[in-house]
């Protein structure tokens, strides 16, 4: 204990004084900065994990891209025609080559969109292109994958037709989902993906110069890039060290050049001294950290052993003594500011009401609290999920007379485990990738969506999302998913905990690094400047 002590009071002091920047790394425009994890996936059509897709947001461009002012702007687009209906889009690609010289044409979109929806083909993000006409169809084997609304007219004209009119069609477009694949290399190679080299070829702002795994990233400034003379950086250097204390240190070493959100974290325990640090910053997230139940698993299959855990989590407690970073206790899946006026916590917590419900449970169960299968907790390694695991369990045991077990995995492990549905009880997170609730949603819609790891489904839900899908009126369409996630929150098979904020260290000279609400972080833009 008095070793804690002394660690935390000698991390605050150093937290607290403030340093002359001497930041090697701007001088020749280098970033330093620490993924935590290993990124599973470095081909645009596999990951659904946020380093992953970090990754892949520096080394990629789709058809559209963020701006600097959070707008999406056309990027291998130059220009688009929409028809009347809202149901085509026709793109028109700018002239510009892959890190390889190959030219990056409209058949490398077809090619890796129509891949992602191949009934054979490994993908956990799949559904986010179910707004393709025939996407679904195809992805469940019942049509071909030709008929898949989308088609290369030439190698610079791309025809997408969607199944309905998507106002957030083109944001969607910037998202990883809708990344093309170098399909001159992917169809030759099918490891062109796991290391760095010529075959790993990429069209954006920086290239893979080297993967020494579970240890660094290199990343170059792409010379062939369409955009060239916007990216001032000529290098990031993406650390993989997963400790964030080792994390904090770095940075306070000037080892580098930013720490925490979105890309890691920083300790729990010293977020209240570095709130007054001159280079932290704190900013909110469309995102949700929550519990998800395995419905197919006793006793969780029952939804009032599901909704009598949920009410028995007190929310503010952990926000108050285990975050410490200004989150929002989270009473629904969809954050706030994603249905604005319209949102509405959804459940209140009650440890009285969630006795009784528990109780209910196990007469309708058959069972006892002593014959009731093994609760179990899992998680990733990460100090913040452990001391919320141990919160909630701690909460569990006293609400209930149970025991409740912890797992702590290492992260491929548990994707692992999670994609096979494993597990009992998982922590899992969601960021919106596009500023609309059908980002949640959209999860949940069929048990056999490969991120519906619940595998809870709901008819009725079901038919208020396809509804939306056809309502073109912006408020009428949010109050018809506002009731989907009244649905959602009834059947409770996830337990949302808060909604998140993120937060960092930047040194102070560094500039113009963009960092969103849905937890993106772009380097694009970015520059050292000089000291005054």
């Amino acid at each position: 204990m008095a070793v804690k002590t002394l660690f935390l009071a000698l991390l605050f002091a150093a937290a607290s004084c403030q340093k002359t920047e001497n930041h090697s790394s701007r001088h020749n425009q280098e970033v330093r900065l620490n993924l935590r994890t290993e990124p599973p996936s470095l081909d645009p059509r596999k990951p659904n994990d946020t380093t992953s897709c970090s990754v892949l947001k520096m080394c990629y461009d789709g058809l559209m891209r963020i701006d600097e002012q959070g707008n999406p702007a056309f990027a291998i687009a130059e220009q688009v025609s929409i028809s009347e209906d809202k149901k085509t889009y026709t793109f028109t690609l700018r002239k510009c080559v892959w890190s390889d010289g190959h030219p990056v044409t409209a058949q490398d979109f077809e090619y890796s969109w129509k891949c992602i929806l191949d009934p054979q083909f490994p993908s956990e993000f799949s559904n986010e292109l179910y707004v393709l006409r025939g996407a679904q169809s195809a992805k469940e084997g019942a049509i071909p994958i030709s008929n898949i609304g989308v088609k290369a007219l030439s190698d610079r004209v791309l025809q997408v037709d969607l199944e309905y009119p998507v106002p957030y069609f083109l944001d969607a477009l910037t998202t990883h989902s809708f990344l093309p694949t170098p399909s001159h290399v992917a169809q030759k190679d099918p490891n062109w993906a796991k290391d760095e080299g010529p075959a790993y070829v990429c069209n954006g702002p920086f290239i893979l110069k080297k993967w020494k795994h579970q240890n660094l990233l290199l990343l170059e400034k792409n010379p062939l890039y369409w955009d060239v003379d916007a990216v001032r950086l000529s290098q990031l250097s993406l650390y993989i060290i997963n400790d964030e204390n080792t994390e904090l240190s770095m940075f306070e070493n000037q080892e580098l050049d930013w720490a925490g959100s979105p890309l890691s974290s920083l300790p729990l325990d010293a977020l209240a001294s570095l709130a007054h640090h001159a280079d932290f910053h704190l900013h909110s997230i469309a995102g949700t950290y929550y519990y998800v139940f395995n419905t197919q698993s006793s006793p969780f299959h029952n939804v009032k052993i599901r909704k009598a855990f949920s009410l028995a989590i007190q929310r503010q407690e952990i926000v108050d003594n285990v975050l410490q970073g200004n989150q929002i206790p989270a009473l629904s899946l969809t954050p706030p500011s994603l249905l604005g006026d319209l949102y509405a916590p959804q459940f209140q917590e009650d440890r009285k009401e969630a006795q009784r419900l528990f109780d209910e449970a196990l007469q309708e169960l058959g069972t006892d609290r002593k014959n009731l299968p093994p609760i179990i907790i899992s998680y990733n390694t990460a100090s913040a999920h452990h001391k919320i695991a141990q919160a909630i369990k701690e909460q569990w045991e006293q609400a209930f007379d149970i025991e409740v077990t912890l797992q702590n995995k290492e992260w491929k492990v548990f994707l692992d485990e999670i994609a096979t549905h494993q597990f009992q009880i998982a922590r899992l997170g969601g960021v919106a990738n596009i500023k609309d609730p059908i980002s949640f949603l959209d999860i949940f819609q069929h048990n056999e969506s490969r991120l519906n790891h619940s595998l809870w489904s709901h008819p009725e839900f079901t038919q208020l999302l396809e509804q939306s899908q056809m309502i073109s009126n912006p408020e009428l369409r949010l109050q018809i998913l506002a009731q989907a996630e009244e649905i959602l929150m009834e059947a409770m098979p996830i337990a949302p905990i808060y909604f998140y904020t993120g937060s960092y260290l930047k040194a102070k000279n560094l500039k113009n690094v963009q960092v969103s609400d849905l937890s993106e972080i772009d380097f694009k833009y970015a520059y050292w400047e000089e000291p005054k």
